[in-house]
């Protein structure tokens, strides 16, 4: 079991609902305020603060408040130990096609 089984754990739950794969989504291009967030979803401002939360505590988002308006974004990096474990869970004959492609690239004759 790789010893960031925990974050993994924690990003997998966080990333189950739709809803907040829609805000990750939402969040890759720019920070957004919560009311920004909440307009595509016909649901409560409070049922999105509880999805908010949810990314917050597995570190997929940072919020920040500023007087009455709260500030979310996209932590950076936030995915890699997702990234990670796929990178993983490739077979072996996925990393041997990987080197014959580059095997290939490299010895393959260019034309001009």
């Amino acid at each position: 079991m790789p010893k960031y089984h925990d974050d993994l754990d924690a990003v997998l739950r966080a990333l189950a609902d739709p809803t907040r794969r829609a805000v990750v989504e939402r969040l890759a291009t720019s920070p957004a305020v919560v009311s920004e967030l909440a307009a595509p979803f016909s649901m409560a401002l409070p049922s999105l603060m509880q999805h908010l939360r949810v990314l917050e505590d597995a570190g997929v988002v940072t919020s920040e408040k500023h007087g009455r308006v709260r500030t979310v974004s996209l932590r950076p990096g936030a995915l890699d130990v997702l990234h990670l474990w796929l990178g993983e869970q490739r077979t072996p004959a996925e990393h041997q096609a990987d080197r014959l492609a580059v095997h290939l690239t490299r010895t393959t004759p260019k034309e001009t």
